[in-house]
């Protein structure tokens, strides 16, 4: 049984097409339900149990780390938005204390070189 699957996987290397499926079939046919089931396991289609289970429990974990990086980032955005309405007031803040200066007749000096 396997050496014909592997006499079968050899030829469609050869070939470079990839294995065709209707001949490996056809190679386990012979061995009713199991050979169906061996293939099927062989290239893919169904699973064992405990495989599924790892690639469930990979999908979570993977969900998990997901949803703490979009809350990591949703938080750098709201820390952002504080820091910009932070510096918005202290512009303000400035500006007012500026027009305050040039009010009570305060001219600032202005240095060379300065902006």
């Amino acid at each position: 049984m396997i050496p014909e699957l592997i006499q079968v996987l050899a030829a469609a290397e050869e070939t470079g097409s990839g294995p065709d499926v209707g001949k490996i079939l056809g190679q386990f046919a012979q061995y009713g339900v199991v050979g169906l089931i061996v293939v099927l396991l062989i290239i893919g289609v169904i699973v064992p149990k405990y495989v599924m289970n790892a690639l469930t429990a990979e999908k979570d974990n993977w969900r998990t780390a997901f949803e703490a990086e979009r809350a990591a980032h949703q938080a750098t955005r709201e820390q952002l938005a504080k820091a910009e309405e932070r510096g918005d007031v202290a512009t303000e803040q400035g500006k007012a204390m500026t027009r305050l200066l040039h009010e009570l007749g305060h001219q600032p000096h202005h240095v060379p070189g300065s902006a």
